[in-house]
């Protein structure tokens, strides 16, 4: 998932309150159908999918825009269609199609992450004189949970008392916590978060570094709004300067956390009965958060810990010994929710794990470097293409519609395969599990649960590359990345492209095109990940 459509749309991303209509909007239908067929001998280029494909993309939304669009046989890799497919392009979350991919190759299905308690010190009955070490090589998706087991089964060792500190060790990773050319004004956004090889996720969303903040109207107007942290921490500190107002005035309370520091700000009104408010808010330093929430832990499990607060960003010294690990799930299923929600955090650490494994080095240069290289080997070509960051969150980054098809060519013979396939997002499956960011998306159509591909949006930029199998059984791979338009959401063009793919026989040259009808509604999308506004419109 990367940046929003335009910034206060972060409030219509999960269920509750803040999915709210977009009354401005436009939805888009596909409705329109004009079939027809090819003479015998007919090549790609007057097939009839061209004129199909140039049609769609003749939407007066993309007027003063961008298409790059390529779409190919699955098997031979023969390119059906060709919109400027060698420009580059803002990919958006299409970028984590190399990331996902790179790691798979690189790290492994069978890649976990690890997070170790340890202690050089020496054992003195229940006392373990020494410090105590918190060791992270990248997990983003440790719970709050995890960090409980890994003090249980501390204490079940018999030890009651550290005299020395809880030392976070996030060496794995560099200390640079935020991507090239990030937006500032994200910094309190969960898409947003700091990255570090010792961070905590709230929920199986796994949107690491990030707390969920949820606020409910006083019992009567006046009252402070209830407000609740999950999971619950001092790590953050609450300033709630919202008020409940009486039932039927307006709702206006905002959740954001302040620049800098771990205040989160709670503002505005809520009216009596009226629903909750709740916000994935990043922290300031996840690193920190870890060495809380593990503090937590060992309080409630019986250790204590002498020697002062925690110490944060010292690496572990040689020869202590392991007291607790935590093992992640494996990554062929840690894939799983990177990809069918988007999350970019998953992206960035595994960009900067794939760092380390090629270059002893977790940080960005060396983890896209990593990518760069297995992508070459892929038969991509990078000096096409920029890539600043794992997820695409960045501006900066730029590729064309080819490589991308490269990509998922090449892929197929690749022995993670199956394994990255399973992670595409599937249209109009219902399961947020299944149908991720496309499950609202191509329903009634031939492309429904036949297409696979991963999603993208930023403002101006929106992009869909995958798989689709067409109506005389022949696998197709498409990329189409749309950029520089004005209009709200042009999801409905790429859809149109895909469906005309599911309807045609596209090697016996009978099309049948789609094209997309814009109807008034007041639940129109704009152009953002589904995950944003999940559960109750996704």
């Amino acid at each position: 998932m990367t940046r929003p459509a335009h910034p206060t749309d972060r409030r219509a991303r999960r269920g509750g309150r803040r999915v709210r209509p977009l009354l401005i909007g436009l939805v888009c239908v596909l409705t329109t159908t004009l079939s027809w067929s090819a003479p015998a001998g007919a090549g790609p280029s007057d097939s009839g999918l061209k004129g199909a494909i140039d049609t769609i993309l003749t939407d007066p939304r993309l007027d003063g825009g961008s298409a790059s669009v390529v779409v190919a046989d699955a098997t031979t890799g023969q390119r059906l269609y060709q919109r400027d497919g060698d420009e580059r392009a803002m990919p958006a979350s299409n970028a984590k199609l190399t990331t996902s991919a790179a790691a798979l190759a690189i790290l492994g299905p069978g890649h976990r992450f690890t997070t170790d308690v340890l202690s050089p010190g020496s054992r003195k009955g229940s006392t373990l004189d020494g410090d105590l070490y918190l060791r992270g090589d990248g997990d983003p998706t440790t719970l709050a949970k995890d960090y409980d087991r890994l003090a249980a089964d501390l204490a079940a060792t018999g030890v009651r008392r550290v005299t020395g500190r809880l030392i976070a060790d996030d060496t794995r990773f560099d200390t640079q916590r935020l991507g090239r050319g990030w937006a500032g004004d994200d910094e309190s956004s969960y898409y947003s978060a700091q990255i570090s090889a010792l961070t905590v996720a709230p929920d199986t969303d796994y949107d690491s570094g990030t707390v969920i903040v949820e606020a409910l109207p006083g019992a009567k107007a006046g009252d402070r709004p209830r407000v609740t942290v999950t999971p619950k921490t001092a790590y953050v500190r609450l300033d709630i300067q919202g008020t409940t107002v009486a039932a039927g005035q307006p709702d206006t309370l905002a959740i954001e956390r302040r620049h800098g520091g771990n205040t989160i700000a709670v503002t505005g009104t809520v009216p009596v009965g009226g629903a909750a408010t709740k916000e994935w808010v990043t922290v300031w330093e996840p690193t920190g958060y870890a060495a809380a929430v593990f503090t937590d832990a060992l309080t409630r499990h019986g250790v204590r810990i002498d020697g002062g607060a925690p110490r944060l960003g010292v690496a572990t010294p040689p020869g202590a010994r392991a007291l607790a690990t935590h093992r992640s799930m494996p990554l062929r299923e840690l894939v799983l929710p990177f990809m069918k929600l988007s999350n970019n955090m998953h992206a960035e650490a595994l960009t900067k794990a794939i760092g380390h494994a090629t270059a002893g080095r977790g940080t960005w240069a060396a983890g896209l470097a990593g990518i760069d290289g297995f992508l070459r080997k892929e038969g991509v070509t990078t000096s096409t293409l920029r890539q600043v960051d794992g997820s695409g969150l960045s501006r900066m980054n730029l590729f064309p519609a080819e490589q991308f098809v490269r990509l998922l060519l090449s892929a197929r013979d690749a022995p993670w395969y199956a394994d990255w396939y399973a992670s595409l997002p599937v249209a109009c499956a219902p399961d947020r599990a299944v149908g991720g960011t496309l499950r609202t998306r191509l329903c009634g159509t031939p492309a429904a649960l036949n297409a696979r591909a991963k999603t993208g949006s930023l403002t101006g930029a929106s992009a869909l590359s995958g798989y689709v199998t067409d109506a005389g059984g022949r696998e197709l791979v498409y990329s189409i990345v749309l950029n520089d338009y004005l209009a709200p959401s042009v999801k409905s063009v790429e859809d149109a492209i895909v469906v005309t793919l599911a309807r045609s026989n596209t090697a016996g040259g009978a099309i049948t095109t789609t094209t997309p009808r814009r109807v008034p509604t007041p639940n129109a999308p704009t152009d953002h990940e589904c995950s944003w506004r999940k559960p109750a419109i996704c």
